[in-house]
């Protein structure tokens, strides 16, 4: 298999009247989904649309977010999801940034597209998902049921890039993620493999398709021309009615939604025993968590490690083991081996590969690995170094070849499985009227997995609050990057060039919360 469009064209030829796609009382079969996915492919190629050019898509989770990736995988255009969470400055430069002549989005986000549209003058074409499209934009349905033709009359290539994906980069501006058709065929043959998908199986997907996790499930389930019962977003109980209802086999969730399930009053109601595999993946998982999560399940437990740029690692089933000697005990903070294709090394800051136990930062190669970033070849060459991408990440690897995450090189935070950068909140916190500096960084959340906290000094003159930090954080950022705490100091610890000390920093918030909580006990 070359592209992610052969493939498309493969599962309609075997798979053709099998189950493809599950979206509430609808079903889809491969087939069907070629047709229309291919009709939309034709129907961008009369606007004008030609390979290698991006297509953009706003959406939450819906069939049509299927059907444009598949367009894009036959016709070789570039699909440039974009996370429906951003804020209207933050959608604006992605956007901008990626430059895609035509822009799909759903209806309920017309009023903020119609601000856009003047400001990234790369669109030429917008399309609305709903029943009404505003005049300004073509109707997505009337487009796929009016089109004649079967498929555009282009192809992709095997190294044709696929998809642009987003995420935040330590200099304060989201890094768009390139990925080949190459590099996507190889995760979703791997993770079909390290889940053991079977064909006839069927996976259910509640994570927002701009994420590269749900995608990895998607692609997975296309490898071996299974099913995925997609969910809009996630919902406790409708996920836990649908693994009854469709006989769910593997399912992706983060940390928090584990915790969700868990709590659910609907989970000792429903039949879950279909369940074969739970990956979880996208944040750390608490330990203690863990562990209900093991006990309520059974051991069914998956983990995986990667990010948007490439993976990764897998910790097979059977080594979640609760009971056990120290070596199994201490596996399950483990993000295991890597995976089919990969190989990992612990190096040092010359590129010194470390012996077993001393802490380094985590390369990977696979191929995998994404191409580079879109319009920032300085990042792509600190990221891309011989063939070896550099996660950021500090980790070490025991004398089993078992992996350990013990720090994150890179200033970012893992919230709710999203990920979040420290300095691009810093910027926001100091274009706040007030603020002279900020410092923020993440601590570890039962619920969230972690926090933003953010460290403020006031101006001489300032009587600024927490909640007026709050509100304006909100206005330029996506709610789940603002602040949960402010703290307001004096000044903050620093190392000897005078850039702030995050891990004293850490520490000294820690220490304060610890004598808190003795002083209350």
């Amino acid at each position: 298999m070359e592209t992610l469009g052969r493939l498309f064209d493969r599962n309609a030829q075997i798979y053709g009247g099998e189950e493809a796609l599950v979206f509430g009382e609808r079903h889809w079969t491969y087939g069907e989904l070629r047709r229309r996915a291919g009709r939309f492919s034709a129907a961008l190629y009369r606007l004008g649309v030609r390979r290698q050019d991006r297509v953009s898509i706003l959406a939450m989770n819906c069939p049509e977010y299927v059907e444009v990736y598949g367009a894009g995988h036959l016709a070789g255009y570039i699909i440039g999801t974009v996370n429906y969470r951003l804020t209207p400055p933050e959608l604006e430069f992605v956007l901008g940034d990626s430059a895609p002549s035509v822009l799909v989005f759903e209806a309920q986000y017309a009023g903020v597209v119609d601000r856009l549209r003047t400001a990234v003058p790369s669109l030429r074409h917008l399309i609305c998902i709903g029943e009404t499209a505003p005049d300004w934009a073509l109707p997505y349905e009337a487009l796929v049921a009016e089109e004649k033709e079967s498929a555009a009359p282009i192809v992709s290539l095997p190294e044709d890039y696929a998809h642009l994906m987003y995420s935040s980069g330590t200099t304060g501006r989201p890094k768009g993620v390139i990925k080949t058709h190459r590099a996507e065929l190889a995760r979703g043959e791997i993770f079909a493999a390290q889940l053991r998908l079977p064909s006839n199986g069927r996976s259910l997907v509640m994570m927002p398709l701009f994420h590269t996790g749900a995608t990895s499930i998607l692609f997975a389930s296309q490898w071996v021309g299974a099913s995925v019962v997609l969910h809009r977003k996630f919902d406790a109980t409708a996920v836990l009615g649908d693994i009854e209802r469709y006989r769910v086999g593997m399912t992706h969730m983060a940390p928090t939604i584990v915790r969700a399930i868990l709590e659910s009053p609907e989970i000792d109601k429903r039949d879950l025993s279909s369940l074969d595999t739970l990956f979880y993946a996208s944040a750390p998982m608490p330990v203690a968590l863990l562990k209900r999560a093991i006990a309520r399940f059974g051991p069914i437990l998956a983990n995986g490690y990667g990010t948007t740029e490439g993976g990764g690692t897998f910790l097979q089933k059977h080594y979640h083991r609760l009971e056990g000697d120290e070596r199994d005990r201490r596996r399950l903070f483990s993000i295991g081996h890597p995976t089919a294709h990969a190989d990992i090394r612990i190096v040092d800051d010359a590129g010194n590969v470390l012996p077993p136990e001393t802490p380094g930062e985590l390369i990977l190669r696979s191929p995998t690995v994404m191409a580079c970033y879109w319009n920032n070849s300085v990042a792509t060459k600190q990221t891309l170094r011989d063939g070896w991408l550099s996660t950021g990440d500090v980790g070490v690897m025991d004398e089993d070849g078992f992996i350990y995450l013990v720090d994150r090189k890179k200033d970012m935070i893992i919230s709710g499985g999203e990920n979040i950068y420290c300095q691009e909140v810093e910027q926001v916190l100091m274009n706040c009227e007030g603020v002279s500096e900020a410092a923020v960084l993440g601590v570890a959340d039962d619920y969230w997995g972690e926090k933003v906290v953010a460290f403020i000094i006031r101006d001489a003159a300032s009587a600024i609050s927490s909640e007026e930090v709050t509100a304006f954080c909100s206005q330029h950022l996506a709610r789940y990057k603002v602040p949960r705490i402010v703290a307001f100091v004096d000044d903050v610890p620093r190392v000897a060039s005078g850039k702030v000390d995050k891990r004293a920093l850490r520490n000294l918030y820690l220490a304060q919360n610890a004598s808190a909580a003795e002083g209350s006990a």
